[in-house]
């Protein structure tokens, strides 16, 4: 990686909102015409205009880039009102939040701006470019090189380059989830970058869709060790062009697969792919599939297609995915008892690795002794599913989940933080050893861990952590199994 790519500001990562010169928020009422709010936005000195009645009740906002592609671009009067032509889509953020967090909420929103919201209501904005500016020359300057990228050989490079950022981020005291975070942000947009280059070879596609993805990647929680797990829901179309409709995407899914495997995000082993004809269908189709698997709800069900329930979109027609959820919210309301007990089970399949007298078990391979620390994470991943859709919580990051079931009552504060502790430092462990295998031993990336390289006080920490993840599956047990 070039020096400039990985050279970034310590001071960067304590930085929060409220630490920033915020701009204060300049206001328009809806009934104005455009061309009193571009000569407002030039008297101010302001690129970004909000709408609404005052300060407390904004509607949207418009930009330079709204007044180009809006209005100038489409021969529109200047005379016609704001509220036909204003942007709607608000991102707002809370001034405790770090500037860390505020750039991935941007990249994954594409959002330009953010209203700064406090307690009392809004109290100014932030711009992509002054967080940007604070940055200079960190990981969220290459996410940038990487949506600036078009070539596959650019991406692949962007990808290689990849281990030796997260090693900085991690030794420089970034938090796994962040970390996470900034993965799963560069892997969405070189398949976004991908989907937009398959597009333009194969030409408009026949239908709205949505590309969704599901697991690690639909939670949000990628590490270096990644494949593809993902799908397509396209609209429901007349019965003389549903071939036709079906035939263009799995041709694209295919073309999707296949460069996002030569940029090194490889095939998925369990073909859970939108390239197979199983995981890409209709609207109608995938509401069916979601129909028999909470009906059917065996344990064999809930084992292969409990990740379905880790779903995210990341290009498309985003509805398409939103009503899915909103139709699997109604499947988890009337759900029979015996679907969330097999799911329970499911939480119960892999046990922390730990003796009868509470010390780490290993698994010997080539000869050393190691621990595979993404089945060691997967109960985690599993109970916080099962207590999420059971309390009708459809956000798929398994800490944000965790997060929710304390908002509702079901896990206490002493819990959340066990859990979430137990969590980003397995996590971290995992991300690190990753980095550190490619990096040092010119390895691919694994999820084993040598006990070897643990020190005595990590060691120590994985047992207690192994502790906790057992006290959490004896309560699973109790609660969705009925059983000891």
């Amino acid at each position: 990686m070039q020096q400039s790519a990985i050279h970034f500001s310590d001071q960067f990562y304590s930085k929060k909102i409220k630490d920033l010169q915020v701009r204060s928020i300049r206001i328009a009422h809806p009934n104005s015409s455009v061309g009193d709010c571009a000569r407002q936005m030039a008297a101010e000195q302001v690129s970004c205009l909000f709408i609404g009645e005052d300060q407390n009740h904004i509607i949207g906002y418009i930009t330079d880039l709204t007044l180009r592609d809006k209005v100038l671009a489409k021969g529109l009067s200047p005379d016609i009102s704001v509220d036909q032509i204003h942007e709607t889509e608000l991102i707002s953020i809370d001034p405790e939040s770090s500037l860390v967090e505020a750039l991935l909420l941007m990249f994954r929103t594409k959002a330009r701006y953010l209203l700064v919201k406090g307690n009392e209501g809004y109290t100014g904005w932030v711009s992509r470019t002054k967080i940007l500016t604070e940055q200079s020359q960190g990981p969220f300057m290459f996410i940038q090189s990487v949506k600036e990228a078009r070539h596959i050989a650019e991406l692949q490079d962007k990808w290689v380059r990849m281990p030796e950022l997260i090693h900085l981020l991690i030794s420089r005291g970034m938090k796994a989830a962040n970390v996470n975070q900034i993965i799963t942000t560069v892997a969405d947009t070189i398949t976004q970058r991908v989907i937009e280059r398959v597009i333009k070879e194969l030409g408009p596609t026949p239908a709205k869709f949505v590309f969704i993805v599901f697991g690690s990647e639909g939670r949000g929680e990628l590490t270096l060790k990644t494949d593809q797990d993902n799908a397509i829901i396209y609209e429901d179309k007349a019965n003389e062009h549903r071939e036709e409709v079906r035939a263009y995407f799995l041709d694209f899914a295919t073309r999707v697969s296949t460069a996002l495997n030569q940029i090194g995000i490889d095939f998925c082993e369990g073909e859970l792919m939108a390239m197979n004809p199983k995981w890409t269908h209709s609207l109608s189709h995938w509401k069916r599939n979601y129909d028999t698997w909470v009906s059917d709800a065996s344990q064999e069900t809930a084992m292969n297609y409990s990740t379905f329930f880790d779903c995210r979109a990341i290009f498309g027609e985003l509805s398409l995915l939103d009503e899915l959820k909103s139709h699997m919210a109604d499947l988890m309301e009337r759900a029979p008892e015996r679907f969330f007990v097999s799911l329970g089970h499911n939480a119960l399949q892999y046990e922390p690795p730990l003796t009868f007298f509470k010390r780490i078990k290993t698994e010997e391979i080539d000869g050393e002794k190691q621990i595979n620390l993404k089945k060691t994470m997967r109960p985690i991943v599993d109970l916080a599913r099962v207590y999420a859709l059971k309390h009708s919580i459809l956000e798929t990051g398994t800490i944000q989940r965790i997060q929710l079931l304390e908002s509702k009552g079901i896990f206490t504060r002493k819990e959340v933080q066990e859990l979430t502790h137990a969590f980003e430092y397995l996590m971290n462990l995992r991300l690190e050893s990753q980095a550190l295998s490619i990096l040092e031993k010119g390895n691919k990336p694994k999820n084993y861990l040598l006990v070897s390289d643990l020190t005595k006080v990590q060691q120590v920490t994985l047992v207690e952590i192994f502790k906790v993840i057992e006290e959490f599956q004896a309560r699973i047990r109790i609660s969705f199994t009925r059983t000891l």
